[in-house]
């Protein structure tokens, strides 16, 4: 069984924002065990990445989650961007995503859609991590 995760980095996402992408830049990955080896290593050649959010035991492949994300998130092509030449789940967040799938599922749930939403990093990734198992 493999393990999802959702990291982000801080000098990416403000390097992000320097070229236009947004801060909101996170990478989904899947891996064998727990994770913190490969964010040590890091990714997109960058060193302090930080573990936002994990899901253990689950059973997809990285071509699943790819497939599954790409149809609701846009994915930072590396081909563009030379700084993250090869990284392949690198992915752009918006906000208003974020914001409606809370609100759905606060009404599937049955809780006040109209409560005020203060999105946190955690909210982000849970719904990364909701998509890419759909």
């Amino acid at each position: 069984m493999a393990t999802i995760f959702v990291a982000r980095s801080a000098n990416l996402c403000q390097w992000g924002s320097d070229v236009g992408l947004g801060k909101n830049l996170f990478k989904v990955g899947l891996c064998d065990g727990d994770p913190a080896p490969l964010l040590a290593e890091g990714f997109a050649g960058e060193k302090d990445w930080t573990l936002v959010k994990k899901q253990a035991d689950v059973e997809v492949t990285e071509e699943q989650v790819l497939e599954r994300l790409s149809k609701r998130q846009k994915r930072v092509d590396p081909t563009y961007y030379p700084r993250i030449k090869g990284e392949t789940m690198l992915y752009k967040v918006v906000d208003t995503d974020v914001q409606r799938h809370i609100v759905l599922a606060r009404a599937m749930e049955g809780e006040s859609e109209r409560a005020a939403i203060k999105l946190k990093v955690a909210d982000y990734a849970t719904y990364l991590i909701s998509n890419a198992l759909r």
